[in-house]
């Protein structure tokens, strides 16, 4: 401690108190009183190895936390074995034996399908290999992703306030585009938007509530929507989508059935999608609340890191959201116009 304490030109208090911090993170030993050195068994500790299971490169949502995580894992230097899981059950129980055969030291698993969840961990947890899991909680697993329902408040309050603003607070219908498969986690997004509703709206408590399954996809969506408008001539209706896919396939039907003057919607993601309806002139959604899926990287990462090297992450950490609008999205993504997004055929490709 002496000798470090002189070529550092640190008191010796100053000196302790940075040996003993090298030693908490196991890269001196304490070999006796005052005495240090190297922790070559740390040194040399192999380069850990972890799996990424990812949601599917269909939505850009997901291709920006794929890729978040890759270049968080490349500046940790960590190897990193990635899987996709095409939004498929069987496929992501598949996955889960891969991660197993090829002995993996973590597994960061991002799956839609509650209903794979045990199965995955059953899988993982036999083999004594720890998972953090994206936005669907699965048994045993650190769990990263969004505050559901607090996302969903935030919704629900932006959407109400615009219908205070363009009719008064009256609505007839509020349509909600949910994703059965996840369970009721990601559901309370859309149990919270009607909380925010009512919260500014209170005697909209009576005014009907639809449910339709829009399966995360445009497509589906579009689909779900346009049978739904066949069958109802409301003029006010509020509407929110579990993510920003559903809520543009949805508003998309409204502009095909010349009934986009009798919307409002809200979604959730702030994806790029999202965000270049939010710049399109005459566009019907209010907002969208972001997940900033380009910053998943750095926290699972770290949170990786934290359980490999003994440290007790906690059981869950969840995304900071924020409402993007078209007043704010500008502040929230500035280069957005530096993108090469391609044209309106790219744009739906990228929902497929």
């Amino acid at each position: 401690m002496a000798e470090v304490a002189s070529k550092c030109h640190l008191s010796k208090p100053t000196a302790y108190r940075i040996l003993v911090s090298l030693v908490s993170g196991q890269l001196l030993e304490r070999s006796a009183k005052n005495r240090y050195s190297l922790a070559w068994d740390t040194l040399r500790r192999k380069r850990f190895r972890l799996g990424y299971a990812s949601q599917s490169e269909e939505f850009s949502f997901s291709r920006l936390v794929s890729e978040s995580i890759r270049t968080s894992a490349y500046d940790a230097g960590l190897d990193l074995l990635i899987l996709s899981n095409q939004y498929s059950q069987a496929k992501a129980i598949r996955n889960a034996e891969v991660f197993v055969r090829e002995h993996v030291d973590l597994v960061i698993e991002f799956q839609t399908n509650e209903g794979s969840a045990s199965t995955i961990s059953a899988i993982l947890t036999n083999a004594s290999i720890p998972t953090i899991a994206i936005e669907i909680p699965h048994p045993g697993a650190i769990f990263f992703g969004a505050n559901n329902h607090r996302a969903g408040l935030i919704a629900g309050r932006a959407l109400a306030q615009a219908c205070i603003e363009h009719w008064d607070g009256s609505f007839q219908e509020l349509l909600l585009l949910d994703l059965p498969m996840a369970g009721s986690i990601p559901r309370s997004r859309l149990t919270g938007t009607v909380d925010g509703v009512r919260e500014l709206i209170p005697n909209s408590a009576a005014q009907k509530v639809h449910f339709i399954n829009g399966n995360g996809r445009f497509e589906s969506s579009l689909d779900a929507v346009r049978k739904f408008l066949r069958r109802n001539a409301s003029q006010k209706i509020l509407m929110a989508g579990v993510n920003d896919p559903s809520c543009l396939g949805a508003l998309t039907a409204f502009k095909e059935s010349g009934r986009s003057h009798c919307c409002f919607a809200v979604s959730h993601n702030g994806s790029l999608e999202a965000r270049r309806e939010l710049r399109r002139e005459g566009s019907r959604l209010v907002g969208s609340v972001g997940f900033f899926p380009e910053q998943y990287g750095e926290a699972v990462i770290s949170l990786a890191l934290d359980k490999l090297q003994g440290r007790q992450p906690p059981s869950a950490s969840f995304v900071k959201h924020k409402l993007l609008t078209k007043q704010t999205v500008n502040s929230f993504y500035p280069n957005d116009s530096e993108l090469a997004f391609g044209d309106e055929d790219s744009l739906l490709y990228s929902f497929r």
